[in-house]
């Protein structure tokens, strides 16, 4: 059994805690959608056909009944991830920072390498990330986005002090985008970047590490 990958976000999830406490006071979202972040809706629909791509990857695997148990808050999931994407984004381009394609797609080759495979890459990512085969991409270009904001804070994502200043970076980006969630999903929280009382996988596992299994999706 392959053990996961210590990815930049899994390394600085264990730090968000310690980023200095930025409260979000947004209004009540918009009405029809799931969240208003930085000023762009982002659709109910959306989420859902999100997680419905997820869920269908799931029945398919020969873990199918396992994986659904185990993915009871997935709709929140897939909010969860997109907006975390666009607080990665808004801190990447506070700092300067671009993510091409080939960069992506040597993320995603070195990872599938890692694994032994596309089809052992794409296993993995569903069950530990709730990420389908479509979604894959998007969680390659974090993990290429987050080490190249370390490097323009001038920081190191393998130190304690690093972490924290990609941490404080990332509150500042989620502040300033003014998150306002639907109260069907919960409210979001600046400070540990986690929605509601829910916690993205991948900050359970962080202590399970050799080279991140993580991203959101995008």
């Amino acid at each position: 059994m392959h053990r996961r990958r210590r990815t930049a976000l899994s390394v600085l999830a264990a730090t968000l805690v310690a980023a200095p406490l930025l409260s979000a006071c947004g209004n009540q979202a918009h009405p029809g959608a799931a969240a208003v972040v930085g000023g762009e809706r982002i659709e109910v629909s959306a989420v859902q056909a999100r997680a419905a791509d997820v869920r269908s990857a799931q029945e398919s695997s020969p873990q199918a009944t396992q994986l659904v148990n185990q993915s009871g808050q997935l709709t929140r999931a897939k909010l969860h991830g997109m907006i975390f994407s666009r607080i990665v984004d808004r801190a990447a381009e506070d700092a300067g920072v671009t993510v091409s394609r080939k960069e992506v797609q040597e993320m995603r080759l070195a990872s599938r390498a890692q694994y032994g495979g596309e089809e052992q890459l794409a296993s993995m990512m569903l069950q530990q990330r709730w990420v389908a085969p479509d979604q894959i991409d998007a969680d390659m270009r974090q993990e290429v986005q987050l080490p190249k904001l370390a490097e323009a804070l001038g920081a190191d994502l393998g130190t304690p002090a690093g972490q924290q200043v990609v941490g404080e970076a990332l509150t500042e980006a989620s502040k300033a985008l003014d998150i306002d969630v639907n109260p069907r999903f919960g409210a979001w929280d600046d400070q540990k970047m986690q929605l509601g009382e829910y916690t993205a996988p991948w900050i359970t596992q962080v202590t399970d590490v050799t080279p991140q299994g993580a991203r959101t999706d995008a």
